[in-house]
């Protein structure tokens, strides 16, 4: 018999997570830049990993490592093709969830770069 998916999860949680934590986790997966990134670039086209790490710059192993979050929590999907795999957007609302954001963005960047409540690893 399987295991329960929360006992499976590379992150933990509550027994029983409440919706507002659940949403705020959710989010927590656009707070990285990494991510953001990885997030961004798939939007464009599907992209193999390999092609992920150029782009960004980073480690193959941490940009497989975000990959693995990105699809487990239902951001990104996968195709294998031979030897390779190949990472595409899940929903196009995460796309939607982006531009959105961007929007948003555009009216309010002083500010949300002044904030010291949602700070950055930077600050």
């Amino acid at each position: 018999m399987p295991r329960p998916v929360h006992e499976r999860a590379p992150f933990r949680l509550t027994e029983r997570p409440t919706q507002t934590e659940l949403l705020a986790k959710y989010f927590r997966a656009f707070a990285d830049p990494t991510r953001l990134l990885i997030l961004e670039l798939v939007a464009q086209r599907e992209r193999s990993v390999g092609e992920l790490a150029a782009l960004t710059g980073q480690a193959q192993p941490n940009i497989s490592n975000h990959l693995g979050c990105l699809r487990w929590c239902g951001f990104v999907t996968t195709r294998r093709e031979h030897r390779r795999v190949y990472y595409a957007i899940a929903d196009t609302r995460v796309v939607d969830l982006l531009e959105l954001a961007r929007d948003l963005l555009a009216d309010n960047a002083e500010h949300v770069d002044c904030c010291r409540v949602i700070a950055t690893d930077k600050d």
